[in-house]
């Protein structure tokens, strides 16, 4: 059983939450282990398309390292997955959507840039505050900030620390979608049904061809191998979706 995190499947949706509201889901070594395993599992469950990440409560969806239980002496050790699990997690090529329902600072904001996609409540607060502790935000976020938004737009926050609205974060485009308190998650729901609609194994693929292909020309991108096209080539998915259409009834995807 897990002590630091929860999580639920509904059909081929898993929804991941971090249970530390005490803390405001700040996350230790210890929660960061169980959010790795939780997206291990994840990973390597072919019935599970789509997740969803969030933080238990209405305040918080992280608020980043658990800087208390570092000061206190509490263990520390490293996640090869990195912080939440995720922000070192390089090769899933499923789609995770962050349910941003508060406040998400420092490594939280970095666990959402991890996702693909942030849905945040109208009461969320965006940040990488790790300069006014003599940090750096290292879990990915000086490089993941910049290729999302842009060199200059980054900047304004990285050398700040300076938090940032739901709003603004929209006009920025890190955050996809801004809904009232409380609805982050049902909202989060609804934008993985309309990818759920969609052929499983067509989304992976170009989920791995879009990031595979950043950093390089068009060129090079598009003439690049990519291991999720050709597994979408040779599945039943890749007859079944025309046929559906020529059919004019839903398709039946087996995400093989």
């Amino acid at each position: 059983m897990s002590e630091f995190c929860s999580v639920e499947k509904e059909g081929q949706l898993t929804i991941i939450t971090i249970q530390r509201p005490e803390v405001m889901n700040a996350c230790h070594p210890p929660a960061n282990a169980e959010l790795a395993a939780a997206f291990d599992d994840f990973c390597n469950d072919k019935d599970q398309w789509v997740a969803i990440i969030t933080g238990a409560g209405d305040r918080a969806f992280c608020a980043g390292n658990d800087l208390k239980h570092q000061a206190s002496g509490g263990e520390m050790f490293a996640v090869p997955a990195g912080f939440g699990g995720i922000t070192s997690r390089f090769d899933n090529p499923k789609p995770v959507i962050a349910a941003v329902n508060g406040i998400a600072m420092g490594g939280g904001f970095e666990i959402a840039l991890a996702c693909d996609l942030i849905i945040a409540s109208e009461n969320a607060v965006f940040a990488l505050p790790e300069p006014r502790v003599g940090l750096a935000a290292l879990a990915g976020g000086v490089h993941r900030l910049p290729r999302e938004i842009g060199m200059k737009r980054a900047m304004g926050m990285l050398l700040t620390g300076r938090r940032v609205s739901p709003q603004e974060g929209k006009e920025l485009g890190f955050v996809n979608d801004v809904v009232p308190a409380g609805e982050a998650l049902s909202a989060a729901k609804r934008w993985a049904a309309e990818i759920l609609e969609c052929a499983p194994i067509s989304v992976r693929a170009s989920k791995q061809a879009a990031y595979g292909g950043m950093g390089q020309s068009l060129e090079t991108a598009m003439a690049g191998k990519y291991d999720q096209i050709q597994s979408l080539k040779d599945s039943s998915d890749f007859v079944e979706g025309p046929l559906a259409f020529a059919e004019k009834r839903a398709p039946n995807w087996k995400g093989v």
